[in-house]
């Protein structure tokens, strides 16, 4: 029977169809799994969720790197995954070859990634989750293995760890990062979260001084800086990846350029603003989440960690925008 000139072409189009359905299940050979062991330091259950590539291999020779990936305020740690295309966004730089196979690692966590008034986030984060991983999972213990990354809070929290560990990290990303100075904005969510209330439920401005960013930074440029011809710094610098939405309601742009701006002067070749079309939305972060990794791989997994050979001008890059926001 002959059919009818749309039925061909919905023929054409069913088969494109199964075809690509059956080439993206095929793709996603990766796993994730969601865990939870006791927190000694928190004094209950840790949750997080864990990304494996294909044919993760627990006896392999090598150990495979490790990126932390830490979620915005009022997230879990299933976040990255749902919404952010953390698995399918690995899955196809793997496969094209910019980056090398990896671990990530995606806790949850009821703070801002700080000792707040809440929970000890900070903490249980370095005394008990990374060991937890290093001896659970095929992972590096050394630096060069090791990256850290994350959203709004979870920027925020990523930042600091860099800056108040950088003997643990090779890089570091910050999407939209919540690292507002000298105080969040009035919208952000840092002024009604548990993390950063006292005990009259009122914000605490001398906490939030204390453990954000500008906190660390003399510190770190003195871990990091040679001084005298004879004498080098520490450790290597940690370069910085920093992205963020050009109409974010919390005036991330801004706050991102101070962030540049402050790291600039002690890493002037290692630091990477990009700039997105958009808010503080997923839509923005799912848009900046490869050359975040691209970036990471740079420095994580290399022989040894090196500088970038020169610095990377901001980028626009389009991103399209839906109603999503997430509090920052």
């Amino acid at each position: 029977m002959k059919l009818p000139h749309c039925s061909y072409r919905c023929h054409a189009l069913l088969t494109a169809l199964i075809g690509w359905l059956t080439l993206s299940t095929h793709s996603l050979a990766s796993e994730v799994e969601h865990h939870q062991f006791f927190s000694p330091t928190l004094g209950y259950d840790y949750p997080y969720s864990v990304y494996l590539p294909d044919n993760y291999d627990a006896q392999a020779t090598d150990a495979y790197p490790v990126v932390y990936m830490l979620h915005g305020s009022f997230g879990t740690d299933r976040d990255w995954v749902a919404r952010g295309n953390l698995q399918q966004t690995a899955d196809r730089l793997i496969r094209a070859g910019f980056i090398p196979p990896a671990v990530y690692i995606m806790p949850g966590s009821r703070s801002w990634w700080v000792d707040g008034h809440n929970e000890p986030a900070r903490s249980a984060f370095f005394n008990d989750l990374m060991p937890h991983v290093e001896a659970t999972y095929h992972v590096g213990q050394e630096r060069r293995l090791r990256g850290v990354a994350g959203l709004s809070a979870g920027g925020y929290g990523a930042l600091n760890f860099a800056l108040e560990r950088p003997d643990l990290f090779a890089a570091v990303a910050a999407l939209s990062p919540a690292s507002y100075a000298p105080l969040p904005p009035r919208n952000s969510s840092a002024w009604r979260h548990p993390a950063f209330l006292d005990e009259q439920g009122q914000f605490d401005r001398e906490l939030w001084e204390t453990l954000n960013y500008t906190a660390y930074l003399e510190e770190y440029r003195l871990s990091v800086t040679p001084r005298g011809t004879e004498e080098e710094g520490d450790f290597s610098p940690v370069p910085l990846y920093i992205s963020a939405g050009r109409s974010d309601v919390y005036d991330a742009e801004f706050h991102a350029r101070l962030l540049r701006q402050a790291m600039e002067r002690i890493q002037p070749n290692d630091v990477r603003l990009d700039l997105y079309p958009g808010g503080h939305t997923w839509q923005v972060w799912r848009a900046s989440l490869p050359a975040a990794l691209n970036f990471l791989f740079q420095y994580v997994g290399q022989p040894n960690t090196v500088a970038a050979t020169e610095e990377t001008p901001a980028q626009e890059v389009s991103a399209e925008e839906s109603p999503d926001e997430v509090s920052g």
